[in-house]
């Protein structure tokens, strides 16, 4: 009589190793989605930061004035204007008006993908629409998901 020995894994054991796996790289594609999202925000804020430097130079060397529109600060303050990572949308910005015609406050701000309680979105300004200087765009309000700085 043969004996009949069989090598390799069976039917079952193959499905139940693709189902694991399947499993698994289906849990990280989700993780890396959100990582995706994370880098994102963390880009627009860091684009945020560089423009109020920009508009802090900007105001040092005009007279105590703020620009009109973001497009003022290329090339001298910045190479050239951020745009939003996921969109190519253009920052939101505005020069505000306190006393005279001049843009002696701005409000600039950008929409962030996660919108959590305890995030950038929990320390942001959140201000309410002002009036803007000749020149520039309508101002806008900075409620959340709006992550929105005023000088």
């Amino acid at each position: 009589m043969r004996k009949h020995t069989t090598q390799g894994f069976t039917l079952i054991e193959l499905l139940v190793v693709i189902a694991i796996i399947g499993i698994l790289a289906s849990i990280i594609i989700a993780s890396l989605a959100s990582a995706k999202v994370r880098a994102r925000d963390a880009q627009r804020l860091d684009s945020i930061k560089e423009m109020r430097n920009a508009l802090t130079l900007y105001y040092n060397d005009n007279q105590e004035s703020y620009p009109s529109t973001l497009s003022q600060l290329v090339p001298t303050f910045l190479p050239s204007l951020p745009v939003d990572p996921l969109t190519g949308a253009q920052y939101q910005y505005a020069g505000l008006i306190v006393d005279d015609t001049t843009c002696q406050e701005y409000h600039l701000g950008i929409a962030l993908e996660q919108n959590i309680s305890n995030g950038p979105l929990a320390s942001d300004t959140d201000a309410a629409a002002a009036t803007e200087c000749t020149g520039s765009a309508v101002d806008f309000s900075g409620t959340d998901p709006v992550y929105d700085v005023k000088s």
